[in-house]
This record gives C-alpha cells, sequence and structure tokens, in this order.
C-alpha cells in the first residue's frame, strides 16, 4: 500500500510552519539587540537542529540495531523506522548551518573555547584551562570530527535505505545479510560518535565541566525520542489504515522500548547528579549550580516529566497497548526531552539570561512542522510494507 499525504497533513505542516515563523519573527523583534540577540538566537537554532537531527540518528541506531540482533517482530514497522532515519540528510544541512555561522562568530558565545583572546596569554580575557584544552577543542580539528561524524552517518543511511528498496525488488537473503554484517559495523562506530559528539556539540559550550557519563546521558535522550516519535508515528498511520499488518503486539513492543528508554534516561540524570552533587567538587557542581539557581523549575521539571509520566502512566501492559495513552504521554515526553536540551545548551550559552519566550516557542514550532513534512514525504517513496523481507512472515504473525 503506497502512502499518500493528504491535504489535511499538508495544511496541517504548513499552518505549524507559518505560525512558527510567525512566532520567531515576534521573538526577534522583541529581543535586545547586539551580541546577546545572536546568541539567543544562534542558542535556539542549535537546540532545535540537535533534537530533530538526533531523533533521526536515534531511528538510524535503532534500525541497525535491529539488523545487527536480526530481530523479526519489527519488519511490519520498518518503513516508519526508514522514514524517520530520512530526515537525516535535512538534520545535517541545519547543523552544518548553525555550526558555520557560530564559528565564523567566533563561537558567538556559545563555544567559549572558539574565541581568539581566551588563547592569547597577553589578552585579559586568557583562560588557562581552555588553553590546556586547545589541542582538542579548536576550530579545524572540531570541523574535522563534525564531518567525519556526519559523513559516516550520511553514509550508513543512504546504504541501508538503498538496500532496503533493492530488496523489495529482488527478494532472498544476500542483502539481509549485507545488513546484518553492516549494522554491526554501524554500532561500532556509533558506541564511539556518539558520545564524541555529544562532547564536541554539547558539553564543550560548558567548557569548563566535563562529565564522563554525559555521551550516555545524551545518548539514552536521542534513543527515548527517536522511539517516542516511532509510537506516535505508527499509531496515527494505523490510524489512516496504512500499517494492517501492524497489530497490538508491535504497539506494546514500541511501547516497552519508550518505557525503558524513559527509566535509562533517569538513572543517567541521576547517576550523573547523583555522583557529582556527592563528591561536590566545584569545577563540577558548577554546571549544576547554574541551572538549578537560576530555573529550577525546568531543570526539575523536565526530570519529572521524562520519568515520573512513563513510570505511572506506562507502567501496566494495557497503556503500552492504548493509542490514546500512547500519543498524549508520547508527546509530553517528547516535550520533556526538548527541554533537557535546552536545559544543557542555554545554560552554558545563555547561562541566567535563558528564558522560554516568543522565540523559543516559534522555532519549535517551525522545525517541527518542517520534521513532520519531511516524514510524511519520505513515507510516499516507498511501499508502507517492506515486501520481500525474510522475517516479514514473522513479523505479521508476532504475538506477545
Amino acid at each position: 500500500m503506497e502512502f499518500k499525504v493528504s491535504k489535511k497533513e499538508n495544511r496541517f505542516t504548513l499552518t505549524l510552519i507559518v505560525i512558527g515563523v510567525l512566532f520567531t519573527a515576534i521573538g526577534i523583534m522583541t529581543t535586545y539587540s547586539g551580541d546577546h540577540f545572536l546568541t539567543r538566537l544562534l542558542t535556539n537554532g542549535l537546540i532545535n537542529s540537535f533534537f530533530f537531527f538526533a531523533i533521526a540518528i536515534g531511528a538510524l541506531f535503532f534500525l541497525a540495531l535491529q539488523y545487527a540482533t536480526e530481530t523479526g517482530w519489527y519488519a511490519a514497522v520498518k518503513r516508519v523506522i526508514e522514514a524517520i532515519m530520512g530526515y537525516l540528510p535535512y538534520g545535517i544541512g541545519f547543523m552544518v548551518l548553525i555550526f558555520f555561522v557560530i564559528t565564523i562568530k567566533d563561537g558567538a558565545h556559545i563555544y567559549g573555547w572558539m574565541e581568539p583572546e581566551v588563547l592569547d596569554p597577553k589578552s585579559p580575557h586568557f583562560d588557562e584551562m581552555i588553553h590546556m584544552k586547545s589541542t582538542y577543542l579548536n576550530k579545524p580539528f572540531f570541523w574535522i570530527r563534525t564531518v567525519v561524524y556526519l559523513g559516516i552517518y550520511l553514509l550508513f543511511w543512504r546504504g541501508f535505505r538503498n538496500r532496503s528498496l533493492e530488496e523489495d525488488k529482488i527478494g532472498g537473503t544476500e542483502i539481509h545479510f549485507k545488513n546484518y554484517r553492516k549494522g554491526a559495523v554501524f554500532l561500532v562506530f556509533f558506541a564511539v560518535f556518539s558520545s564524541t559528539s555529544s562532547w564536541d556539540w554539547i558539553m564543550s559550550i560548558d567548557v569548563h565541566w566535563f562529565s564522563t557519563l554525559f555521551g550516555w546521558y545524551t545518548f539514552a535522550g536521542i534513543w527515548c525520542s527517536s522511539m517516542t516519535v516511532l509510537v506516535i508515528l505508527t499509531l496515527y498511520l494505523k490510524k489512516r489504515g496504512y500499517l494492517p499488518k501492524v497489530n497490538d503486539s508491535h504497539i506494546h513492543d514500541i511501547g516497552k522500548w519508550v518505557f525503558a528508554t524513559s527509566f535509562l534516561w533517569s538513572y543517567l540524570w541521576f547517576s550523573q547528579y547523583m555522583l557529582i552533587w556527592y563528591a561536590n567538587i566545584g569545577e563540577e557542581v558548577i554546571y549544576f549550580m547554574m541551572r538549578i539557581e537560576h530555573y529550577p523549575f525546568l531543570y526539575f521539571g523536565m526530570f519529572m516529566v521524562n520519568f515520573i509520566f512513563p513510570m505511572l502512566l506506562l507502567m501496566s501492559r494495557d497503556a503500552k497497548r492504548h493509542a490514546g495513552t500512547l500519543t498524549v504521554i508520547g508527546i509530553i515526553i517528547l516535550l520533556g526531552h526538548w527541554m533537557d536540551v535546552y536545559v544543557m545548551v542555554s545554560g552554558g550559552s545563555l547561562g541566567a539570561n535563558a528564558h522560554i519566550g516568543f522565540l523559543e516557542i516559534g522555532m519549535l514550532i517551525l522545525m517541527a512542522g518542517i520534521f513532520i513534512r519531511v516524514i510524511l514525504h519520505n513515507l510516499t517513496k516507498s511501499p508502507m510494507t517492506p515486501v520481500n523481507h525474510p522475517f516479514l512472515d514473522e513479523s505479521i504473525h508476532h504475538e506477545i
């Protein structure tokens, strides 16, 4: 069955984009001019570019995981996963654009280690700690690493997508086993890149601070956000009659992933916070002090949203099979993880000046509209059910 984007869906995404543009314009007009305005604008660009890019990367990781473990149940929702990860080229484009502007603006007060004066011993702004990290944190090496990350992601995305379409035409198991090998290789790359890229793109904003759990913590948020989008999109498509082979057991399995990854994220949030709080070392607690002192509601609120809601409302078997519950909780979880990214980025770039206004809401709605529109368009490019997947029959008869 071929998916077709309806006029209603087109109007919905266009409405989101228009509202996002209007809110963003209002935010720009009401924001102070000068460096603060540029920093706030680029901060929000980085937050939203990374958030939606990360969802696509999470989908790519999840598909590779299914290939590497030769999982059978997922075949019926494989094309939904591919549609989400199909946002990757657009996400890469937005990320490169934001990084380019930040770089030519010498960090734009977001990446403090890009500012030339902090590395000049004669400057009153010279920073000894940043100077010690400059072998790793410098513009050329930052861009080399970024190009490698994005290039590898794009390469594997194209390979998985092309082989998936080819499998529909020729069948057999040769392509399946090639995906199995490529999936295992990608997981090796991702095990490294998911941490190092989060250090480069997010943790280096708080250049004087570091955490050995930060990479895992960021990865858990990415994975949970991707699973949440997957379950919401699957439920929507099933409601429209496009996924007749998806049953309650498939929905239950995706719901379990949402539940499990929410707990994984919560565990890592608590582990990172508790260990640093207990040690109470000045250069480590500064990260939390900034956020707790200036916006405790956002910081602890997003933890409650991302932990309490899934724990209380997705614990039971029935809840993981109920479309209404999964959709409402999924939207709440997505907003919670957006707040997590907002706190991670804004706490370091804007500090006490960070707040959510028209600009923040507008850019979120704008990027959400683009994200949804791209995914819906991706769904039209191939049959909703993979024709010759070797595990399709197992998936169709999946029951738990």
